[in-house]
């Protein structure tokens, strides 16, 4: 079922999405630099760009950097005037990120942060509020970074979180798999929380059996 999931991924990149000089040689850059293969896929990064200006967002938050795959295609949602922060914990991944933003032509848009995410966020005050926020770093902290998003967003910030059924992992409620555990907390804070509006759905393709939270601040 793997193999076919990936052909049908691969037949609508070849469909709807084309040839990308800048994003292939992102990906190839990632791998020749040691990173781990674990961005979105073609299909999904085009789903947070339409998302994104769908939202008409002006200011975007990325926690999660890691190559700066996603970040491109969040950076291209963007208007002329539009700004990208996008939190990176690893310095070697925020400098290759750095030089992949550079030659996809967004890098004057895109500020990226080194250090631990939930440091960064705690220093972020007086900025002016995101309108859309996209959350793919360490799981165990996914509840805390969505309570930082409404924060620094605003009523109508939309934030997305990837990875959150983890091949059907979400359902133990015995794992001591320590992202298991974060995704089941998130669950539980988005249901709890009403300053926030959230579905998830799930996924199928060349990231295999996941999906994403979709939330809007209220």
């Amino acid at each position: 079922m793997g193999e076919r999931w990936q052909a049908v991924d691969d037949y609508i990149a070849g469909k709807l999405l084309g040839e990308d000089d800048a994003l292939a040689t992102t990906l190839a850059n990632n791998s020749a630099q040691g990173l781990p293969p674990i961005d979105v896929s073609a299909a999904q990064g085009k789903v947070l760009f339409l998302l994104a200006q769908m939202a008409g967002a002006k200011r975007i938050l990325e926690v999660g950097t890691l190559g700066g795959y996603s970040t491109i295609w969040l950076a291209r949602a963007l208007p002329a005037d539009g700004a990208l922060v996008t939190l990176e914990l690893e310095a070697h991944h925020a400098r290759v990120a750095r030089d992949n933003l550079e030659r996809a032509g967004v890098g004057g848009r895109v500020d990226v942060r080194v250090g631990p995410a939930a440091e960064s966020l705690a220093a972020m005050t007086g900025e002016a509020p995101f309108d859309f926020v996209f959350i793919d770093a360490d799981k165990p902290s996914n509840a805390h970074y969505v309570a930082e998003a409404i924060r620094l967003g605003r009523p109508g910030t939309t934030i997305v979180v990837d990875n959150v059924v983890r091949e059907g992992g979400v359902l133990d409620a015995d794992s001591d798999d320590e992202r298991v555990v974060g995704t089941r907390a998130l669950f539980d804070m988005l249901a709890a929380d009403p300053r926030l509006d959230a579905t998830a759905v799930q996924t199928v393709g060349a990231k295999k059996w996941d999906g994403f939270v979709l939330a809007l601040v209220r």
